[in-house]
């Protein structure tokens, strides 16, 4: 048994304004499947697919108050690319974000509700990822996460220090899964946060049991009765295991 990274959640104060913004940051379609619920994903996509994981923008009453333990860095491929690519972010509602990054060939944004991510310099690793080069989690112990997170999932561990882990698709396609180490605390819940999903024909309380075991928890975040399951992984990253499929 194992779950695959399908999407990340990302909550919002109006779900529709912020999922036009990332609906034209990376050219893909928007749908909603309910009211206060924004999907994102390619244009002609098949779900779930491992060359891309989704974005599902949720509303919720609360606003960002500090900084996100869980981004996007997008993909260039020229310096061109990546000026070209600010350039429109910013006409799109992206502003320059100071995270203590300091003089670095990358390039912090925020978008419109103040969502930290990256434009990143090209870099011949991510040539094939698609728009999204990777998703980016903060933690305070990368080999830690990478050995929950790689037995969480059946993705690759390409490579892991004592400050950062890099996991991928088994199929060799798609964003990367990155884990930086931070002195940063986890305070509040967050923001962004990650949905896996067990293959077809697989139980999903099964994988959940299996997730405990690894050394996830239950988190009650007022969810309800949902059909998926709340988790945390052992940092207290909450994360979602949703429906086989």
């Amino acid at each position: 048994m194992a779950t695959r990274l399908v999407q990340i959640a990302m909550n919002a104060l109006d779900d529709s304004a912020l999922g036009r913004f990332w609906a034209e940051a990376l050219g893909w379609t928007i749908s909603s499947e309910e009211p206060g619920v924004t999907n994102l994903e390619p244009e002609g996509f098949v779900y779930p697919d491992p060359v891309a994981v989704c974005i599902d923008i949720i509303t919720v009453p609360e606003p960002k108050t500090v900084k996100n333990r869980v981004h996007v860095d997008l993909a260039t491929t020229s310096a061109a690319h990546q000026a070209d690519l600010v350039a429109r972010l910013q006409a799109l509602g992206a502003t320059p974000a100071d995270v203590g990054q300091g003089d670095v060939p990358w390039v912090v944004l925020a978008d419109p509700e103040g969502n930290e991510f990256c434009v990143l310099e090209p870099r011949p690793i991510y040539r094939d990822t698609g728009p999204i080069a990777v998703v980016v989690v903060d933690c305070i112990d990368p080999r830690a996460m990478a050995r929950f997170w790689g037995a969480a999932m059946d993705w690759i561990l390409h490579e892991v220090t004592d400050d950062h882990a890099v996991l991928r698709s088994a199929k060799g396609v798609g964003p990367y899964l990155e884990f930086f180490r931070t002195s940063d605390v986890k305070t509040v819940k967050n923001r962004v946060h990650l949905d896996v999903r067990p293959y077809p024909g697989d139980d999903q309380e099964a994988e959940v049991a299996r997730l405990r075991a690894l050394g996830a928890t239950d988190v009650d975040l007022g969810q309800g009765d949902v059909p998926w399951t709340c988790l945390a992984d052992p940092e207290g990253n909450e994360f979602d295991v949703l429906t086989p499929r």
